[in-house]
Formats: C-alpha cells, sequence, structure tokens
C-alpha cells in the first residue's frame, strides 16, 4: 500500500492551484542530483556542478561555456564568451581558476568532476552563444579528465538561441522570447536520459504534481532572485518513494516576471520526471534595473549571475546565487555538501 501524500506536500495544494509554501523534505536518492540550463542557466549549471562536484552527478549545457568565463567583468561575458571579439574563451584559463578554486577549499575537490555525464549542446542557427565557447566548454571538460564516453555533444539541429522542445511558440532556427523553440525535437527527455541510465518513456505530468514555493524562505536576500519559484514533484515521490533531483535553470528573460510558468511547464521535463521519479526544481531569478550612468551594471534582463552582478564571489560554494540553491536542493532532501 502506499504512503499518503507527505503533508507538507498536501499544503501546496488547493484546488490543483499551487500557493507558496516551504518546498516539502523528501526521500531523495544522495549523490544521483544532476543540473541543466539554457545560456545565463546554462553558465549558472556549469558553476553549480563545478562547486559542488562532490554531490552532483551530471549537467545538461545548453548555449553556455566555460566556469569563470567571464573573469567577473560584464565586457568579457559580452564579447569574449557570448561575441567573441578578438579574445576567445580559454580552456585551459578555465581549468587554472578551478584548481586555485578548489586548492582554497572554495569548492569541492577536481576529482568529483570527472566521472560526471555531460550534455552539451549548440543550435546551428544560435548567434546569440558563439559555437566556440561551447567547444571551449567541451575542451575544459577534456581537460578536467571526463571521458569522451560519458559526455555527449549534439550540434546537428538548426536551432536559434533557446530551450529546444516539441511543443515551443517560437520556430526552430529563429531567436526570439520566449526562447522556448519549436524543432520536434525533446531536448529535456535528450538530456535526462544522457544524465540517468534507463529511463522509461515520459507520461503526462498531473496537475496536482506542480507546485509553486516560497524561495525567498531559502536566498537569505541573494541578489537576482524572486520571491517565488516552481517545482514538479511526482506522485510517487509525494508519497515517500526514493526519487532523484534535477535542478533545472531558465535563461535570460525566462523567469517568473516575465513568461510566469512557460520553462517550467513547456520545456518538457515534467513528463520524464513523473514517470521515472525525478524531482525537478525551478529556481527563478528575476531583473534588477540598470543604473542610468552604466547600461552594463545591475541585471535589467533577469539572467543568472555567471559574471558577478551579485558580488565578488559568485564562484563558490557560498556564493549567494549557488547557495540560496543549494539551500533548496537540501530543504527538497538532497544536500549538496
Amino acid at each position: 500500500m502506499k504512503n499518503p501524500l507527505h503533508p507538507a506536500i498536501l499544503s501546496l495544494f488547493v484546488s490543483g492551484i499551487a500557493t507558496a509554501e516551504p518546498l516539502p523534505n523528501l526521500n531523495l536518492e544522495p549523490g544521483t542530483t544532476t543540473v541543466s540550463g539554457l545560456s545565463s542557466g546554462a553558465f549558472m549549471a556549469v558553476q553549480l556542478q563545478v562547486a559542488f562536484s562532490g554531490t552532483i552527478s551530471g549537467a545538461g549545457i545548453v548555449a553556455g561555456g566555460p566556469y569563470d568565463c567571464a573573469a567577473g567583468a560584464v565586457w568579457r561575458a559580452l564579447f569574449v564568451c557570448m561575441d567573441p571579439f578578438l579574445i576567445e574563451p580559454d580552456a585551459g584559463a578555465s581549468v587554472a581558476m578551478i584548481q586555485v578554486m578548489a586548492a582554497e577549499d572554495l569548492i569541492d575537490p577536481i576529482d568529483g568532476i570527472t566521472p560526471d555525464r555531460l550534455y552539451l549542446f549548440h543550435g546551428q542557427a544560435d548567434d546569440t552563444v558563439a559555437r566556440v565557447t561551447m567547444d571551449t566548454l567541451s575542451q575544459t571538460y577534456t581537460l578536467l579528465g571526463v571521458s569522451p564516453d560519458d559526455m555527449a555533444y549534439v550540434t546537428s539541429i538548426d536551432a536559434g538561441h533557446g530551450f529546444v522542445t516539441e511543443r515551443g511558440p517560437v520556430p526552430c532556427n529563429e531567436t526570439r522570447p520566449d526562447f522556448l523553440i519549436d524543432c520536434d525535437f525533446d531536448q529535456a527527455g535528450d538530456i535526462l536520459n544522457q544524465l540517468y541510465a534507463d529511463l522509461q518513456q515520459p507520461v503526462e505530468p498531473g496537475d496536482e504534481g506542480f507546485v509553486t514555493f516560497d524561495q525567498s524562505g531559502y536566498t537569505e536576500n541573494a541578489p537576482g532572485m524572486d520571491d517565488t519559484a516552481f517545482a514538479y514533484i511526482p506522485e510517487n515521490c509525494a508519497e515517500g518513494e526514493t526519487c532523484r533531483l534535477h535542478i533545472a535553470l531558465h535563461g535570460c528573460k525566462q523567469g517568473r516576471e516575465t513568461i510566469g510558468e512557460d520553462y517550467a511547464r513547456l520545456t518538457g521535463y515534467n513528463r520524464w520526471a513523473e514517470a521515472n521519479g525525478i524531482v525537478i526544481l525551478y529556481p527563478q531569478a528575476i531583473k534588477i534595473p540598470s543604473p542610468w550612468f552604466n547600461p552594463f551594471g545591475g541585471n535589467p534582463n533577469g539572467c543568472w549571475d555567471w559574471w558577478g552582478y551579485s558580488g565578488r564571489d559568485h564562484l563558490s560554494k557560498s556564493a549567494p546565487q549557488l547557495a540560496a540553491i543549494a539551500n533548496m536542493a537540501t530543504a527538497l532532501g538532497a544536500p549538496l555538501d
């Protein structure tokens, strides 16, 4: 006989509509947490995976780049990482920074990255993040000792800059909001099947599994983070069975304040989650207006912090946004130690 729904989860459901409550503590399997992201969320996914490599076992990177690509400067984010002008990203420099951070115990030891499973993607029509930046990320992982057998790098789809779906509102080879592009390709499934073995075919997600929670309880006022976020909790996970956690990070202009629940509902993760006992956490970033006298300051597009707008430390385990996401994972039952 199945266990009843977790009491904390019951409090999230009101006639099928989620209310902003704390996250429930679930029965999640240690060492099986993975992360993915698009664009700024992809850069952030790399930061999260590298910082917490001891407990994160894989990452899906869609149009991102190597750890510390921007080196704390917004001009580098724009003209080295996204659209290289004279200077291109450097895999050796990324590895060197990881080594320094690990030596100072600011991130987990490097050997936690080596066995990870990885999914890398760059669309042929993507002119927002350069192909060379993703190539450099692939080179970085190779230098870190990741086996080619554990790394899938997809470059064969004529996709613009966005998360590729089977039902997105944007034509495949275009780049425009909401950056959910329809290429008749199930990228969420492609990612999860690379990160996890032997997945069952997807099923329709239940409305009761989609929850809205109070993110402010975990952020400790981290700059650029919304007060509200989303999660998908499969029925069997809510009933106490052992499940796994995947953290899905949206890109710029894709947070709740801009496109509502679309990233959390339309990417396709929830179908695979329901069929395979995978809890999906959807943290949410918000805009920070740029001051008129500094057009490169702030965070006007609601991006994740991969260049340093939240403070000098945006790369370590204690960096504001990384620590906030770790707090959420811990609350769900998957501590990122």
